[in-house]
Parts: structure tokens; sequence; C-alpha cells
């Protein structure tokens, strides 16, 4: 071999050496990915094949597991939907945007994800369910004089429900009604498919939201996917849950006919953990279900699918849906401030090509009276704020939260009790526009209102009634009426 010739493949050698040293080498040889966010309705976090479940086997999501990042401490910014919505889009702690529980609505001085994709060139769209409008009760088509739709947050294009929905959903497409027939996960990654097969035909970048209305109650799967054997309920909650695997599938496989799979970065997540008395445990052995801090409650499970650039790994590292929108605009570059200066959440880019160490930042949660923060391996709780007892967990050593450090650890004891105080205390300066540029939160759009009060959804009452979801609202609001004597 000529010196020359053995002088070029030396520089060659070292310089792969040294990309594959620095762990990003494969995204610097792609060009920006498209972007679609998955996420389940009510999923806990011992749900999925890869960890095990007895009766769900989620081929599709086990495969996609192995094809990408598997993010095994993800947290869920809230223990219900409406929060963890909230915090995807801003990047921020559901109490800092107005959507303090579900049926709150998300503040329009909000700074949103789906706007900043927009601005950057992107092709954006929703699917499925949205509750980020202060509607509350079962799910029904967005009207187009909503004034909190998903068009004012970004979206150019939506096909929508306001919650929850199941078999045969009604939908709305920018206000327009629209009746479908199937199961609802399937239906909205159809549609999903079908839109950005549209986008990549025009040569454009896509930045596209599901939101899947399946795990969440009153629960009816298709009588194909009722695993035999369980008892109804158990029957339904699982069916719903291998008809979502199944259209993950159909996902991964329309974007490869479309061949903009390897250059599309899939995110997965659920939106709070799993629920009690649905069979088998639906969190994993965490202590705590929706509606708590605890593990159960918050912890779900994450996917980050990016062929082009993400080599399949399983990580530890602690992350949140508050850090989507942190990491997506350092990952696409896009201007800072396409978010407020004050966001809970942070990018993770470099997780995404190799392991970066302990998380720099906490992660917040504050939800009703009950707080708590993730300092990687530690955990602080605070089970009623204003009261004085504190717990603090070791994470690594007791998944379940069994064995309260607060009194053997005083030095990391004091210091997450600080931060959390502190924390609470930010919360109360967000809920009091502090951190807005106005000075003050605006208090607009709806909060907590039924669809069956608003006015403009009374046309279309009696169809709906008679559908089993809305049914058992019709129920429950009959009683509540009865024991008050109305």
């Amino acid at each position: 071999m000529k010196p020359l010739e053995s002088m070029v493949l030396l520089i060659c050698f070292l310089l792969i050496v040294s990309c594959l040293g620095q762990g990003d080498c494969r995204a610097d040889e792609v060009t920006r990915p498209n972007v679609v966010l998955v996420m389940a309705d009510d999923m806990g976090w011992g749900q999925t094949g890869y960890y095990q479940h007895p009766i769900l086997k989620t081929p599709h999501l086990n495969e996609m597991a192995a094809n990408g990042l598997r993010l095994d401490r993800f947290y869920a910014a809230g223990p219900v939907c409406s929060p963890t919505r909230a915090s995807v889009l801003t990047g921020r702690t559901h109490n800092r945007t107005g959507v303090l529980s579900h049926g709150y609505a998300l503040h329009r001085q909000e700074r949103s994800l789906a706007s900043a994709m927009q601005a950057a060139g992107y092709a954006t769209s929703h699917f499925g369910k949205w509750h980020l409008n202060g509607i509350r009760g079962p799910g029904v088509p967005v009207l187009a004089s909503d004034d909190h739709h998903p068009g004012h947050f970004g979206f150019d294009h939506w096909l929508t429900v306001t919650n929850f929905f199941d078999v045969n959903p009604i939908m709305s497409r920018m206000g327009e009604f629209e009746e479908f027939e199937g199961d609802s996960s399937e239906i909205v990654v159809a549609e999903a498919l079908k839109h950005i097969g549209e986008i990549v035909s025009d040569d454009r970048e896509f930045f596209t939201v599901i939101w899947y209305g399946s795990p969440h109650s009153p629960w009816e799967a298709l009588p194909q996917d009722q695993i035999p054997g369980e008892q109804v309920k158990s029957a339904h909650h699982h069916g719903e849950l291998v008809a979502m695997d199944r259209s993950i599938g159909t996902l991964r496989s329309g974007l490869k006919q479309l061949g903009v799979d390897q250059n599309t970065l899939i995110w997965f997540c659920s939106d709070n953990g799993g629920l009690a008395g649905v069979g088998h445990d639906s969190v994993g052995g965490l202590r705590g279900h929706k509606g708590t801090v605890w593990e159960g409650g918050i912890r779900v499970p994450a996917i980050v699918e990016w062929p082009a650039a993400i080599s399949p790994r399983v990580t530890s590292y602690p992350a949140s849906t508050m850090d989507i929108f942190p990491t997506l605009v350092d990952l696409l570059g896009l201007p800072s401030e396409s978010m407020l200066d004050l966001v809970d959440g942070m990018s993770i880019k470099p997780l995404f090509f190799g392991e970066i160490g302990a998380r720099t930042k906490l992660i917040p949660f504050r939800y009703q009276d009950k707080a708590a923060i993730v300092d990687n391996n530690l955990k602080i709780v605070q089970e009623n704020i204003g009261r004085d007892k504190y717990l603090l967990f070791d994470l690594d050593a007791d998944k379940t939260e069994s064995n309260d450090l607060f009194s053997e650890r005083p030095a990391d004891a004091q210091r997450l009790r600080q931060q959390l105080d502190e924390m609470v205390e930010s919360i109360a300066n967000s809920q009091s526009g502090v951190d807005y540029a106005e000075g003050k939160v605006t208090r607009e759009g709806p909060h907590g209102r039924y669809w069956r009060e608003i006015p403009e959804y009374q046309p279309y009452l009696a169809d709906w009634a008679q559908r089993p979801e809305y049914k058992g609202q019709t129920v429950r609001k009959a009683n509540r009426k009865a024991k008050s004597g109305q």
C-alpha cells in the first residue's frame, strides 16, 4: 500500500473513532426529522410485553422499543390526563399553564410546541383526544367556535374530540363533524397517515400529534381484541390496548410505505400511570395508581424511535413529558424564544446518542394537595402541602417507595425539602401571573364545564345520549341530582 493511501485510511479511521466517541455522529449525517408524538390514555408503566406483563404481548411496541431508545424512567408531568398534555405543549409543569387537573383550559398566553414547529415550517396536525379546552365529561367533537381548539395552539389541521372516545366515534375535523366505524386507535392512526401522505407528497416536513382515547374507561374493545377468559371489564380494558398496539404497527409500517420512516422521530408515552382494578397489575409493581404522585401514578412507558440517528438502547435516565418541547427546540435549532423563559423541562437531546450521566435539573410534580420532586435516584414527597410531613425515597434501591429515608439522610432531606418548598412557591407565582410578560394571567376560556351545559351542543344531545360512554355520564348526573333533591 502506498504511503498516501495509508495516510488517508488512518485519517478516516481516526475520524470514525472520534465521531463514535462524541456519540452524535449519526445525528450530524441526517436532515432535521419529521416528528410524531404518540400518547396513550391511562396506560400504566407495566402494561407492555417488554416489561413482561402476563396478559399483554404488545408486539409492535416491543419492536419499536427494540429499535429505539427505551426510557425506563420516564414520567408524565401529571397523574391525570389534561395536565400532562399541557406539559407536552409547553415544557412547563401543568399548574403554571392553568391546567390544574382535567377539565381546565390551557392558557392562551402559553407558548405552544405546535406553534414553534409551525413557525419552523413544519405542517402541524393533531388527531384524537384534546382535553385542553376546559370541557369535562366524555369526549364529543370540538366545535369550530371553541376558543381553545387545537388551531388556537398552532395546529394547521385537526381531527379531534374533547376527551376519551371508544369504538365508532364522532369526531370533529376542523369543526366539521364526522362519524367513523371501528376501533378509535386504528381510526386516528389511519387518518393521521392519510394526512401525512398529503404532506409528504407536497415535499414538506410534518409534526403530528396522535393522542389516543385508549385505554381510558368506559372500555369498549372490539370482540376480536378481547382476551379470552378474562372478566368483562379487564377483557375490554386489555382489548383496547391490543388494538392500540396494532395501530402502532400500522403507524410504523405506514411511515415506511411513505418512505419517511428512517428520518421520522416517533416519541411514544402515556399521559399518566395505570389504573387499579383492571385485572393484572397495571403499574408493574410500583406504588400508587393514576391520581397520585407515587411512581405508579406518574411513571409511564416511553420510547423514542428515530432510525436514522438513534441506535437501539435501554436507559434508566430520568426524563419527563416536560422535556419534549426543550428537546425538540435543541434538536431542531428552533429559536429560544419559542418557549417562555420559565420552563420546567430540559433538553435530553444528548441522551439520544449515548448515556450522559446524572440529570442536572429536578423533575417537579404538583397536583391538588400533593407535591414531589425527582432528583435522579432520590424522590421527596409531601402528601399534604402545608403540613409538615415529607417522605424521602431512594428509587434505585426501593422502587416501591416503601422505606422512608427522611430522618436517615438529613442532608439530602433538607436540601430536597427546601427545593420542594421553593417549587411550590414558584408555581404559586406562576398561577398569579408573575412569570408572564403581561404581569397577570387572563382567566380566559372555560374551566370545568360539562358539554351538556354548553348551548352549542344542545342540537346533538339526543343522538349522543344513546352512546354507551355518554349514557353513563347521564346516569351519574341524574343520580347526583336525585341525591341532592334537585
